[in-house]
């Protein structure tokens, strides 16, 4: 068997290499173990070394699921899904399931003939994307609870202790042998089936319950900080108060009501050069005017009071390389994430003047994503600082840390969401910049005890993110050191 890695990185300084083959010699008797699959990524070598290393392990394996397994494990029914506007069942997206605090991707109708309840995730399965991304996975506790995912996650239910499973997922070893067990030319798929073929390490009870209440305590963590971000958006709204998003969209002025389509006068003075109509939509003045009379004053993004500065990076050629001769590099899809998936390296060498003056991220920093997907919102923690990103990404410094979780509170609402979308340009891709950022409002409380109190909020839980981070950290470190190669 011989296989060419897709994932090959060059080393520092040797970017004309060509990828190394990888090969290895099959004993017939695998291929039948193996249901006769050829795929030379299921006898891969780091699988085949990941399995090799499992059989030494001190404790005796099990199946990850099976009735003798660990657990069991199933996916939703196939169906054909009828979208509606903000309302029936929200519906989330396999790549979802790390968000820290997942948003509704689209909406599907009471009508869509499926069983609902059964494309729903319970607390304490775990979950792994079978399709496309093979191998994301994450533990159910409150933020994923009774959530709608589509039929391309699998959902493990364990038996007992379903965070020593989910630890095992995200160790080295674990992941090399999930992502060996896939199938497809051009989709990767894994199956249930193929779950009961996976062997996992069985140690005692006391350690698997050790490993179980960490992971468990680590998402508790980031249940905690969300829940400490729903209060910072609810003073938010009350003390501006302001209705739903909705109630303010159907008040927004329209020309003719009689009719379906969205419709308005915009009069010359307030063209402001632009002649898209989506620029001009009635809600952002709506929500505009609502800000004016319960806001202690409005300020733009770009204020010396709000900010330090707006970064934009600009477009380059990026050299990468292998983990440790590099520094993260991260994209617009994995600002949601804790810790991101398919993190890249950027070389220092090639690059170390972008990273220094645009490219670095620093502790609570606001992140808005300005390409593609427009108006994503993060604020960075602490475990991200000194990492980089790349320039689908704006960067706002806050002028300091007594601003800098209001004005993420602020922007990541749904009521900032249009003020941010009105500036999209582009025919085919969407996008922002810098200066468009700067101009976006900032409604500053009168109450400054209540916004001091939605600042500390947010920063408090930022931190608790990076503390849920280190911790599971720490668990896959006792992993491996106790379970794995003990």
């Amino acid at each position: 068997m011989v296989a060419r890695s897709p994932n090959y990185i060059p080393e520092e300084g040797r970017e004309d290499q060509s990828p190394p083959c990888k090969w290895a010699s099959i004993p017939a008797q695998e291929v039948i173990e193996n249901d006769y699959r050829l795929e030379a990524s299921v006898y891969g070598i780091e699988g085949r070394q990941a399995r090799e290393d499992l059989k030494k392990c001190k404790w005796p394996l099990s199946n990850l699921c099976g009735d003798e397994g660990l657990s069991t494990s199933y996916y939703g029914p196939r169906f054909k899904r009828v979208y509606v506007e903000k309302s029936a069942f929200p519906l989330y997206q396999p790549a979802q399931i790390n968000d820290l605090y997942p948003r509704p991707y689209r909406y599907i109708s009471a009508s869509t003939q499926t069983d609902i309840d059964a494309l729903r995730v319970k607390k304490g399965q775990v979950l792994l994307t079978c399709s496309g991304t093979i191998g994301n996975c994450a533990y159910v506790r409150n933020t994923l609870d009774g959530l709608v995912f589509s039929h391309d996650v699998i959902r493990i239910q364990p038996k007992e202790q379903g965070g020593f499973i989910y630890a095992f997922l995200k160790t080295e070893i674990g992941s090399a042998i999930i992502n060996t067990s896939n199938y497809g030319a051009v989709i990767q798929h894994i199956e249930p089936a193929h779950l009961s073929q996976i062997h996992i390490p069985n140690p005692p009870f006391d350690l698997k319950q050790e490993i179980h209440n960490s992971i468990d305590k680590s998402f508790a963590l980031r249940d905690e900080s969300n829940r400490l971000m729903d209060e910072a958006q609810a003073l938010i709204k009350d003390a501006l108060q302001l209705p739903s998003i909705e109630k303010l969209q159907k008040q927004a002025e329209q020309f003719d009501n009689s009719i379906e389509a969205l419709n308005f006068i915009v009069s010359s003075d307030e063209l402001d050069g632009r002649l898209d109509a989506s620029y001009h939509v009635p809600v952002v003045r709506t929500i505009e005017q609502r800000l004016k009379k319960k806001a202690k004053r409005l300020l733009k993004v770009g204020n010396r009071h709000i900010s330090q500065a707006v970064i934009f990076p600009g477009r380059f050629k990026r050299v990468y390389v292998e983990e440790g001769n590099g520094v993260i590099f991260i994209g617009g899809k994995q600002i949601g994430q804790l810790d991101p998936n398919n993190k890249k390296y950027l070389s220092l060498k090639r690059h170390a003047d972008r990273i220094r003056d645009q490219l670095t991220l620093r502790e609570n920093m606001v992140a808005i994503t300005c390409s593609g997907t427009v108006g994503k919102v993060a604020i960075i923690p602490k475990h991200w600082d000194g990492w980089t990103a790349n320039q689908h990404i704006i960067r706002i410094s806050p002028s300091n840390n007594e601003i800098a979780g209001y004005l993420y509170a602020w922007l990541s609402s749904d009521y900032a969401y249009p003020l941010i979308r009105r500036y999209i340009y582009g025919s085919t891709i969407d996008e922002i910049d810098d200066k468009q950022v700067s101009q976006i409002t900032i409604p500053l409380l009168r109450d400054e005890g209540v916004q001091a109190e939605i600042n500390n909020k947010v920063l408090q839980a930022n931190r608790k993110r990076t503390e849920a981070y280190e911790l599971e950290r720490e668990v896959v470190d006792v992993f491996n050191k106790e379970v794995i190669y003990a």
